[in-house]
């Protein structure tokens, strides 16, 4: 699930990416274009039955972004609002930020 709350002013959109914990056996990252596709960074937080996080977005762009599960695998978002192919032969995630 992907929820997107702008500022008062629109100038900044905290995007909050959540994943049930039931996907992975120890560990998330929410990785993409938004932090250079770094695990490190993107260390999601167990919270209940799910993993999350909330990162500050520009708005009027989109991002490409995955999960990387347990250090070892990708997956997609369900909720991203597209997809886009990746030179991987695979796809990737689109979040688009409205303005």
């Amino acid at each position: 699930m992907i929820t997107k709350k702008f500022t008062p002013k629109r100038t900044v959109c905290k995007v909050t990416f959540s994943i049930p914990a039931e996907k992975a056996s120890a560990s998330i990252a929410v990785v993409g274009d938004f932090n250079n596709w770094d695990p490190k960074d993107g260390e999601m937080s167990l919270s209940g039955d799910a993993y999350t996080k909330t990162v500050s977005l520009k708005p009027a762009q989109e991002y490409k972004f995955k999960y990387y599960v347990d250090g070892a695998n990708w997956l997609n978002d369900e909720a991203a609002d597209a997809y886009a192919a990746n030179e991987f032969g695979t796809e990737d995630s689109v979040l688009v930020v409205g303005e």
